[in-house]
């Protein structure tokens, strides 16, 4: 199990993580409303500005306050990572 940081020490299993979006479009705002209203969505922003919406497998939703970009990062680099550590070995 692998757990990337989404912000303000707030944690996620990067192996559940299914899309990592910009909350800017009308869909994804819609999403965000539906999860909210089914109450399926974590906030993870600690109060500031939504930047990223993450949708797992299990269909919660996480608003993050850290870049998409940023995120996406985080889990590649997890990987890219792991896998110098099993070319080394």
């Amino acid at each position: 199990m692998r757990l990337i940081n989404i912000g303000f020490g707030n944690m996620l299993t990067a192996e559940r993580i299914v899309a990592v979006v910009s909350p800017d479009s009308a869909p994804v705002k819609r999403l965000v409303q539906e999860a909210r209203d089914a109450r399926r969505v974590v906030d993870a922003t600690q109060g500031r500005r939504t930047r990223a919406v993450i949708i797992t497998d299990s269909d919660h939703v996480i608003l993050s306050a850290i870049q998409p970009e940023t995120v996406a990062s985080r889990i590649g680099g997890r990987e890219m990572a792991t896998q110098m550590e099993e070319k080394e070995i």
